[in-house]
């Protein structure tokens, strides 16, 4: 599959890349991708969620009250969940989201959501990242020459340099991911997929 190499000006560079087949011309899996989503999502999760419940709660060394006579309900602790201030039942305690899935299925999840962005042509190359300084106006001058500003971006690449990651984390919407580890979620989770020229290869021979 050839497609168009676009320079930071806007312009096309005469010679066009090849994206594998096997890794960008695929028949996407919804299945795979939604499991691939699902998992990264509960893997940020913390889990560190707690309420008290009875035996964390203060008080209850005494009967409130007695038990008969007083013509109300019978209790034997203020640390009850009927009573304000009591624990919690059956409340939320701390534990590990953690999702593992197999090597195959994450592999084929990335390729799905790379087909997918190719059939809705949202893949866009360009020829190189790497800006001479950092500073963000430098970046938002080159999207806006490649028509992206105001999209909510991915941005591949082969390396993330220092001038890259400083020039655009002050630009909403723009994420710079290295190629190579870029997950599913990331790959999904923009109206445009901006690749690197140089990262091309690395996407090809690491899902091919």
């Amino acid at each position: 599959m050839k497609i168009d190499v676009l320079k930071t000006n806007g312009e096309k560079l005469d010679k066009k890349v090849d994206l594998a087949k096997e890794v960008f011309g695929i028949e996407p899996n919804e299945h795979t991708m939604y499991l691939a989503v699902k998992a990264e999502l509960a893997n940020m999760r913390q889990g560190t969620h707690k309420t008290k419940t009875r035996g964390d709660s203060r008080g209850g060394g005494a009967k409130p009250w007695k038990q008969k006579g007083r013509g109300t309900a019978r209790s034997g602790s203020r640390r009850s969940p009927v009573w304000v201030g009591g624990g919690r039942a059956f409340g939320p305690e701390p534990h590990l989201y953690t999702t593992k899935l197999p090597k195959k299925v994450k592999r084929l999840a990335r390729r799905s959501a790379l087909s997918q962005k190719m059939n809705e042509k949202a893949v866009l190359v360009v020829d190189d990242f790497n800006l001479k300084v950092a500073k963000t106006s430098s970046l938002v001058a080159i999207l806006e020459k490649l028509g992206l500003t105001g999209k909510k971006l991915t941005v591949l690449v082969s390396d993330i340099t220092e001038n890259l990651f400083l020039s655009a984390r002050n630009i909403p919407n723009v994420y710079i991911v290295a190629a190579e580890r870029a997950s599913t979620y990331e790959i999904m989770d923009c109206e445009m997929l901006v690749i690197e020229k140089s990262a091309v290869k690395s996407i090809n021979e690491a899902l091919k």
